[in-house]
């Protein structure tokens, strides 16, 4: 049975390895070399209250997690948040990530959040298909941003208004 709960420091080293996984075969993150523990524990050190990280648990294995961020830095940003949603790759399509994003859309809500923005760089279109299922709107494509696998890669931003 899947689980959501908030995330843990105990819990970086599973985020890690889901997170590294996607760093080497996908381009839905365009960091490009994997990261160590401790630079994970740092990037951890920064959810919390108005930008949570949760995680989803079968069996009392982490299997995803999903997270808010600041949008931008500037004061009247404060309330635009970014979403990042990972899955482990071998359990993907299970549902895990329409669970993931429906809990954080309910806690951005709650927390007073205006807006969450997801940037998309996703060939198979997964992530693109469950956002727009979870309400996200299609509002801009960025073109060749980033260069990975020797190609360069678009950004799709999607966004999604809490009213």
């Amino acid at each position: 049975m899947i689980t959501l709960r908030e995330g843990k420091e105990e819990d970086v080293p599973a985020i890690l390895k889901i997170y590294n996984y996607f760093i080497v075969h996908s381009n839905a993150t365009f960091d490009l070399d994997p990261k160590s523990l401790k630079e994970r524990k740092e990037w951890f050190s920064h959810y919390g209250g108005k930008y949570p990280l949760i995680v989803a648990e079968n069996n009392g294995e982490v299997i995803g997690y999903c997270c808010l961020s600041p949008f931008r830095s500037k004061p009247a940003y404060s309330n635009s948040v970014e979403v990042s949603i990972y899955i482990a790759n071998n359990q993907q399509g299970k549902g895990v990530g329409k669970l993931l994003l429906s809990d954080i859309i309910k806690r951005a809500r709650e927390i007073g959040h205006h807006t969450i923005i997801a940037g998309i760089s996703d060939d198979t279109g997964r992530s693109a298909g469950l956002h727009q299922r979870m309400g996200f709107e299609f509002v801009g494509r960025f073109k060749e941003v980033g260069y990975k696998f020797g190609q360069w890669q678009d950004v799709s931003f999607y966004q999604l208004l809490l009213k």
